[in-house]
């Protein structure tokens, strides 16, 4: 199976960004909890807090979102057709896409796509996290827990934090863009 990063490597920036600017249009309340998760933010900067904290705090937008649901089947109605023409070229039936995006709004995708997806998950009424950010070595984790002993034929990815998911591909290859190269050696 080839195994896809979603966010600036097939989606050309963050879903998760994007998402909640589209539910902002819609929904000025989603707008409320943003000092907490600047403050939240910072203070994951500064090393004072974690990814999921910040993560979690960001993510309480959602209860100012009425129909959560239908805002993520909006969102790709209007999204999908930015997927990158390179990954349309050579996407397969048995492709996996793993993100640290939530998977309230990454599994959607996949379904339209006809792929199958890994994503961190989220509650999407309260936007509290169920578990780990499926980051960096938690992909592998998670992949192995999903899909025991399946080989990984090639692996893209914008992020080096990608390193140990690259590190099980046959080969890997680093997006930049439209720019595919193979992954760094060190």
């Amino acid at each position: 199976m080839n195994v896809y990063d979603f966010d600036h490597t097939i989606y050309p920036g963050d879903s998760t960004l994007d998402f909640w600017r589209f539910c902002l249009r819609r929904h000025p309340a989603a707008l409320r909890p943003l000092p907490g998760a600047i403050l939240s933010g910072a203070l994951f900067q500064v090393k004072l807090g974690t990814r999921e904290q910040f993560k979690g705090s960001f993510y309480r937008f959602l209860r100012h979102v009425p129909d959560v649901d239908g805002a993520v089947s909006a969102f790709w109605a209007k999204n999908l057709s930015r997927i990158s023409p390179w990954y349309l070229e050579q996407k397969q039936e048995d492709d996996l896409i793993i993100s640290a995006s939530p998977d309230f709004l990454i599994l959607p995708v996949c379904r339209l796509l006809n792929v199958r997806g890994i994503a961190s998950p989220v509650a999407p009424d309260s936007g509290r996290l169920l578990g780990p950010n499926c980051r960096g070595a938690e992909k592998v984790a998670r992949l192995d827990r999903e899909y025991p002993a399946a080989p990984v034929e090639e692996f893209y990815s914008d992020s080096l934090s990608d390193a140990p998911l690259a590190q099980r591909a046959r080969q890997a290859f680093l997006v930049k863009g439209l720019t595919l190269s193979p992954w760094p050696a060190d």
